[in-house]
C-alpha cells in the first residue's frame, strides 16, 4: 500500500474517522453516564485533522490551563492518546461525578484539586479513553493497548508539546475529536486527541477497506 498522505485524505477517508469519532463518543456516554449515575449527553460538533501547533488554539490558546491525560498506544496502533479539557470543565465533571452541586463556577474554576479531585479526573480521563479505544478495536478488528495514564494540569503548549516533539519526526498532524458533554445544567466541551503513527493511520483505513 502507498505511504498514506494526511494532507490529502479523501472525502471518504475523512468520513471514515470521522465516524470513529462518532461512534467513540456513543461509547463514551454509555460508560460515562454509568459511572456517574446520571444521564449525559455528547455530541460530536467537529472532526479534524490539524497540525501540533493548532491544536492548542482550539482550546483557547496555548496559555491556557488545561487538564490532559496522556496515553500510550502499543500493539496494532502505535502513538499516543490525548483526553484534554479546560479547568472549568474538569471542574464541572468532578462536581457531577462527586455529586456536588454546581457552584459558583468563577470562584470554584481557580481553586487546585483535592487528591480525591484529581483521582475521579484521572478516571473520568480512563473511561472516556477506553471507550473510545474500545470502539476503534471494535469497528477495525485490531488490537489496541495503552499504558497507565499520565495527567499533568498546565498550559495547553506545554502538555500539547509532550506528543509535538514525540511524534513530529514522523508527521506533524493529529485527530482532532471535539466532544461536548451535557447534562441537566450545562454543556461543556472536552477534546480527544488521537496521534497515531503514520503507519497505523494507513492500517486503520485499510482494515476499513479503505
Amino acid at each position: 500500500m502507498a505511504e498514506l498522505d494526511l494532507n490529502r485524505l479523501d472525502n471518504m477517508q475523512y468520513d471514515v474517522l470521522r465516524e470513529i469519532g462518532n461512534i467513540g463518543a456513543g461509547n463514551a456516554t454509555t460508560a460515562l453516564s454509568q459511572m456517574i449515575n446520571s444521564k449525559v449527553a455528547m455530541n460530536v460538533p467537529k472532526v479534524e485533522l490539524l497540525e501540533f501547533k493548532e491544536l492548542s488554539d482550539i482550546v483557547g490558546g496555548a496559555e491556557r490551563i488545561v487538564v490532559g491525560i496522556l496515553f500510550t498506544l502499543g500493539d496494532d496502533i502505535d502513538g499516543m492518546m490525548m483526553f484534554m479539557l479546560d479547568k472549568q470543565a474538569a471542574r464541572h465533571l468532578v462536581n457531577i461525578l462527586m455529586g456536588i452541586g454546581e457552584m459558583d463556577t468563577g470562584k470554584d474554576e481557580d481553586k487546585d484539586f483535592t487528591e480525591m479531585e484529581l483521582s475521579a479526573l484521572n478516571e473520568i480521563g480512563n473511561i472516556i479513553a477506553g471507550a473510545y479505544l474500545s470502539s476503534l478495536s471494535m469497528l477495525t478488528k485490531m488490537t489496541i493497548s495503552s499504558s497507565i495514564p499520565y495527567m499533568a494540569i498546565d498550559m495547553a503548549g506545554a502538555i500539547l508539546s509532550v506528543p509535538a516533539i514525540e511524534f513530529g519526526k514522523i508527521g506533524d498532524r493529529a485527530l482532532l475529536i471535539e466532544t461536548e458533554f451535557g447534562d441537566d445544567i450545562k454543556a461543556v466541551n472536552g477534546y480527544f486527541i488521537l496521534i497515531p503513527s503514520l503507519n497505523s493511520y494507513g492500517r486503520i483505513l485499510k482494515s476499513l477497506g479503505l
